[in-house]
């Protein structure tokens, strides 16, 4: 048993918190837990996603798929056709995998990989 714990959260750095929160709260839907000048945090159960301003972060991301953030959804088809309405632009509309879940990929103001995942079953 490794006396590593399950992920606990991910932090996305950002020089654009406005545009940001804005996308995670208005367009995603996610309801933030804190709100505080330099940064939000959303929380479901024990995971965190936290966006944080960081003076050493410039631009769009260089490397977007280095790290996806995967939010598992019960109805891919749904949650795909609410966000394209609210203006998100998917690379990848939702695909099965040869595994049987389904995956759809689309990325946030600053250019970080997101995806949709829905379990078989």
């Amino acid at each position: 048993m490794p006396d590593i714990g399950p992920v606990n959260g991910v932090l996305i750095y950002t020089e654009r918190l406005a545009p940001m929160l804005q996308f995670y709260r208005d367009v995603l839907g996610l309801e933030p837990r804190h709100v505080k000048e330099h940064a939000v945090n959303f929380q479901w159960g024990d995971f965190k996603l936290t966006v944080a301003l960081h003076d050493g972060v410039t631009g769009a991301n260089a490397d977007a798929l280095r790290i996806m953030v995967n939010f598992e959804v019960s109805d891919i088809q749904a949650v795909y056709r609410r966000l394209a309405g609210a203006g998100v632009e998917f690379s990848r509309a939702p695909e099965q995998e040869p595994w049987g879940g389904w995956i759809a990929t689309f990325a946030d103001p600053d250019g970080n990989t997101l995806q949709l995942l829905q379990v078989p079953g």
